[in-house]
């Protein structure tokens, strides 16, 4: 099958989003309007009021101004200069979407603002925001960091003045879970949230993660790519109905029945006033700092109302799966494991010939999802990353890099799909010929470094960050290592990427029975390649000893043995692939027919 037998690719393009000689027209533009607005500087956040990975065009402000489209970053706009803040996933991709003749790039390890800042605001000076895309714990970090160098103010978004053609808001259909689905009833959500508001003491709480939203009230839309959310706010109270604040345009008499003894529905134009509402009855309302705008923080202390800031209510629960969640998760992983054996099997006949290029690897991938019907999305843009453009750790490919793969190079092919019955995430490092001894043994310290993750057994109140080391050894051994993280959580049926659990120093939160999450550890040579190894995992309980914890692992996917050096692994880890490779045949293999089944019979043969 060739490439030219594959539909075009609906669940991602490969347009060049970024034109750096953009940048230079609209920086000026901005500057205009901040000198009209008597500020100094601006500062323009990829978040919008959500804080989701994915935002709507019209609230991709970050992208519009700089041309960068990676998932979280920042920029200062000053009178004379800018600055773009990225983490490591993008230091490489950063420099190539803006002007860096305009636009100095700089790294960012996410952890707040630093005095770095100072750099782009005069001494005296005013740094305004808007407090709509900042939370109060960002709000006084930066206050506190540029406390002895200038003001911080809050600002109506003056990138939003200056740019003309800004789509509109989203208005996506709405779609309400059923009980094989969700596991749980809104209505049982909503009382197990104002349980915790009691003894928070708590009289309402304001949600704005799309996530929670979505989950408490078995909710699910397509209003940002990739990810099934609705956009809205809700205030919860301690007792009775939550209210949904969503766009005019989209209440309608057929969601108002579906949310009929649940939920009220309000316009978002009434959000303000109703927050407003708390404060003047003296509430005492919960928000969590790490995720709410400042505006609603402003909005109910000015009002009178007595804050608790605390972690979004719903976040634990949510992460929480529970087992119909985790069946579907289950049946997801069935699905994908089919695709991906087609796939695994059409790539290994056609990766040799030396004709197949990254664009082409993507859509054939999406083809072969798409043939489940269930799948309706992916789950992020995939990363199809051939030779040197493995070690780009989000490697976005379009029409301008798309690169044709070479027979001897790694390719590393980092992808998702949103089933209706769950979310997956998978990432595998594909040989296409010869592979030299350090790609061998750099695959070889990855593996088992996922591997220590997946056999790993661990007392009740251990958090990802404890278990993250398990991970790297392998590669510290040696003298390397990699620069995200090894896990993230992961939704059902909801974000690929979600808190607050995952593998790695910033989640201290402890695991527990029901998380799902991601273990990928990998390895990246500048301008060479990239290895990456990745299955999504859930906690149990230890079938060996109470009070412990263990993995068990949700993909169904062949590892490349090709890139194997067997002398690294123990015989425990060579039984761990043996056993992990069995159980991939004999799930997914009695759903193939054919070549397809005899090439995952060989894919998966023991080591």
């Amino acid at each position: 099958m060739t490439l030219a037998a594959f539909p075009p690719a609906l669940f991602q393009s490969f347009e060049e989003k970024a034109d750096p000689a953009n940048v230079a027209p609209r920086l000026a533009a901005l500057r205009h309007a901040m000198a009209k607005a008597g500020v100094d500087a601006f500062l323009v956040p990829r978040a919008d009021a959500h804080r989701g990975e994915s935002v709507p065009p019209g609230d991709a402000r970050l992208a519009y101004l700089t041309g960068f489209t990676g998932s979280a970053g920042f920029a200062i706009v000053g009178p004379d200069n800018a600055g773009l803040f990225v983490d490591s996933r993008y230091t490489l991709q950063a420099p190539t979407q803006t002007d860096t003749a305009l636009v100095s790039v700089r790294a960012w390890g996410q952890g707040g603002y630093g005095t770095e800042l100072a750099d782009f605001v005069p001494k005296g000076g005013t740094l305004a925001y808007d407090p709509w895309l900042h939370t109060p714990g960002e709000v006084r970090n930066l206050t506190r960091q540029l406390a002895d160098h200038c003001k911080v103010v809050p600002h109506a978004n003056l990138v939003d003045t200056v740019w003309a053609d800004r789509p509109g808001a989203p208005v996506s259909a709405i779609e309400f879970l059923g009980h094989n689905r969700a596991g749980q009833t809104a209505g049982d959500k909503i009382s197990a949230i104002q349980t915790s508001l009691r003894s928070d003491k708590a009289d309402a709480a304001v949600l704005t993660l799309p996530e929670s939203i979505c989950w408490l009230l078995n909710m699910r839309g397509r209003d940002v790519p990739n990810t099934p959310f609705v956009l809205g706010f809700a205030i919860v109270p301690q007792t009775g109905q939550p209210t949904l604040y969503l766009d005019p345009a989209r209440i309608t008499d057929e969601l108002t029945t579906a949310l009929a003894g649940v939920a009220k529905i309000a316009s978002t134009a009434s959000f303000t006033s109703d927050l407003a509402a708390l404060g003047a009855v003296d509430k005492a309302v919960l928000i969590d700092p790490a995720s709410v705008p400042q505006a609603i923080a402003t909005t109910l202390t000015e009002a009178g109302a007595r804050l608790i800031e605390k972690a979004d209510p719903v976040l634990l629960p949510k992460a929480r799966k529970n087992e119909a969640e985790l069946a579907g998760m289950r049946e997801a992983h069935m699905l994908d494991g089919v695709a991906l054996a087609k796939f695994l099997a059409w790539f290994d006949a056609n990766a040799p010939q030396g004709e197949l290029t990254e664009i082409g690897i993507v859509t054939a991938l999406e083809a072969f999802r798409r043939q489940e019907e269930s799948c309706v999305d992916a789950s992020f843009d995939t990363i199809s990353g051939a030779g040197p453009n493995g070690a780009i750790v989000h490697y976005r490919v379009t029409t301008k890099t798309d690169r044709t793969l070479k027979p001897g190079e790694l390719m590393l092919l980092d992808s998702g799909a949103q089933y209706l019955s769950g979310t997956t995430d998978i990432t595998r490092t594909l040989s296409t010929g010869s592979s030299t001894p350090e790609q061998r043994d750099r695959f070889t310290r990855v593996l088992k470094g996922m591997i220590a993750i997946s056999t790993a057994r661990f007392p009740q109140g251990t958090s990802g960050a404890q278990l993250d080391v398990l991970a790297r050894q392998f590669l510290w051994q040696d003298g390397v290592t990699y620069s995200h993280g090894t896990g993230h959580g992961v939704g059902a049926y909801l974000g690929v990427h979600e808190g607050p659990i995952g593998i790695s120093s910033r989640y201290p939160t402890p695991l527990e029975e029901g998380n799902v999450l991601s273990n990928e550890p990998g390895y990246y040579k500048a301008g060479e390649y990239g290895i990456r190894i990745e299955n999504l995992i859930t906690v149990r309980a230890s079938t060996d000893f109470p009070d412990y914890l263990e993995f068990e692992t949700l993909t169904l996917a062949p590892i490349d043995t090709r890139l194997i050096e067997p002398a690294l692994l123990s015989p425990a880890e060579r039984n761990w692939l043996n056993a992990y490779h069995q159980r991939v045949y004999d799930e997914i293999g009695p759903k193939l027919d054919g070549p397809v089944r005899s090439w995952l019979k060989a894919a998966t043969a023991a080591l």
